[in-house]
């Protein structure tokens, strides 16, 4: 008898372990899981019972916070600033879910992450709501200044940190206010509705969820490796003189903007943008050169920022010989099947600039309680090694010569600062001449690593020259670049 009560003690031991085991598994490891399910209405009805920490800018402007209604969904998120920050910080709604940060900072805001549960053991013995707020890298005052810059044309701002990736301001037109889409009721279907018919797509978030031909502006990825293969210096080879690179199998010539001949050393290309020397620069390194060239730089690569849904910027992989040198020429100046997203200009400028560093692009700085202690910052990081710190030096002059009086982005000039750029105008047809401007910028005190990257796109513009980027997007860029060095004190 005493044997057959020592092994039913034994049994219920072991089963009282594993059901132990199965719950705190479930509480620790498999609570995530379940609570993410689309048919887990009674943790959807739990969350929108508590409040979510806010989101702030980065200088303390509150950028979304919950407010409490009397509705099934206890609580709904508010947005003071509206379409200003709407695609950044996104909305969040029990109807719809969550996009931009309330999406990636999701289980930070709710407060679900060990560092803000577990922060404070007294808070386990407490009815407290440890809610986290998520602070941004963006400037409201830089991101006013792009917005009103850019006005009603459609185009985007992105502008960025080249030493950290800190994202200072990112925005495109048209946008969209968040706050009918956080409405816990149909409203927000019917909003929903009403955007996503829109043929202009406010809800795309073009800075970074969408590419397009980039132009003359990925010609200094063209440069940058053709200088780090070590067939071109800032003095040689020297260029000659003609109005167009000949593209076999036709009689057609890829030419320079409005047939002008050009040609010369590296930094004299740039600054007029010569095409036919890019291309054969481009033809010269050969395919598998240049598709190391551009995938170093984060073609053909989704950017690792803290976003959702980031786009993919292309380059081809592929050039069949059968095809000739065309397909390559044309690439190698951002024509043909070439698309990069503002984004992802602005991290080419920053790996530039950053001795050929490019930085993880990141919108989050870091994650308080709701005492204001810090739980978590975003640690800056490498994202790739573009080239040699060396050749990124010469490519960073070239820029400079460009952004000088009679360069195609002298529009950039500050007074006291050493400013570099480079334009590009992407035809998109000539019935009538309509084209995407574009530049790429950066600033600092002299003699100093710039401390701002900038990339501006205007699209659908009147007209198709080598001035179209200048005349359009320098004074935006310009403009947002002061403002971010204003808005750091010169740091």
């Amino acid at each position: 008898m005493d044997r057959q009560i020592k092994k039913l003690g034994i049994a219920l031991v072991v089963c009282f372990g594993l059901l132990f085991a199965q719950v705190n598994y479930i509480q620790f490891f498999g609570a995530e899981r379940l609570n993410e399910r689309p048919d887990n209405t009674r943790e959807q009805t739990r969350e929108f019972a508590r409040p979510r920490g806010q989101i702030l800018a980065a200088d303390g402007s509150v950028l979304a916070f919950s407010v409490e209604e009397r509705s099934q969904f206890r609580y709904r998120r508010i947005y003071p600033e509206g379409a200003l920050f709407g695609p950044v910080t996104g909305y969040y709604s029990a109807i719809l879910g969550a996009t931009g940060v309330e999406r990636s900072y999701g289980n930070e805001l709710s407060g679900t992450t060990p560092e803000l549960r577990f922060g404070n053991l007294s808070d386990l013995f407490v009815d407290r709501e440890n809610v986290g707020n998520v602070h941004l890298t963006l400037r409201r005052d830089v991101q006013q200044i792009a917005t009103e810059l850019l006005g009603d044309r459609e185009g985007s701002v992105v502008a960025l940190d080249p030493r950290t990736g800190a994202v200072d301001a990112m925005v495109s037109f048209p946008s969209y206010d968040p706050n009918p889409l956080s409405s816990n009721d149909t409203e927000a279907t019917d909003i929903k509705t009403v955007l996503d018919a829109d043929p202009e797509n406010p809800l795309l978030f073009r800075a970074y969820q969408d590419i397009f031909f980039p132009g003359s502006t990925f010609k200094v990825v063209t440069a940058s490796t053709a200088v780090e293969a070590g067939i071109v210096t800032q003095d040689s080879p020297d260029y000659p003189v003609q109005s167009g690179f000949d593209v076999d199998f036709t009689d057609q010539d890829l030419r320079n903007f409005g047939g002008s001949s050009c040609g010369g050393t590296l930094f004299e290309i740039l600054r007029e943008s010569c095409n036919w020397s890019f291309a054969q620069m481009g033809v010269d390194l050969g395919p598998e050169r240049m598709i190391a060239g551009a995938e170093a730089y984060g073609f053909n690569a989704e950017p690792p920022v803290d976003l959702p849904a980031p786009a993919t910027s292309q380059f081809p992989t592929e050039f069949p010989d059968d095809e000739g040198n065309g397909p390559l020429a044309r690439a190698s100046i951002g024509q043909g099947d070439v698309s990069a997203s503002p984004l992802q200009m602005a991290l080419v400028t920053a790996g530039i600039v950053n001795g050929g560093s490019v930085p993880t692009p990141h919108v989050m700085d870091r994650v308080t309680d709701e005492e204001g202690e810090v739980v978590s910052t975003f640690a800056p990081s490498e994202w790739t090694r573009a080239t040699s710190a060396e050749t990124a030096d010469v490519i960073r002059r070239g820029m400079v010569e460009v952004a000088q009086p009679g360069g195609t982005a002298e529009g950039l000039q500050i007074p006291g600062l050493e400013v570099g750029g480079k334009t590009g105008t992407a035809q998109l047809g000539t019935d009538p001449p309509r084209s995407h401007a574009w530049i790429l910028g950066f600033a600092g005190p002299p003699g100093q690593p710039p401390e701002v990257a900038v990339a501006v796109i205007v699209e659908g513009q009147d007209g198709a020259s080598e001035q179209t980027g200048g005349r359009v997007a320098a004074p935006i860029a310009r403009a947002v670049m002061e403002a971010v060095l204003a808005a750091r004190g010169g740091q």
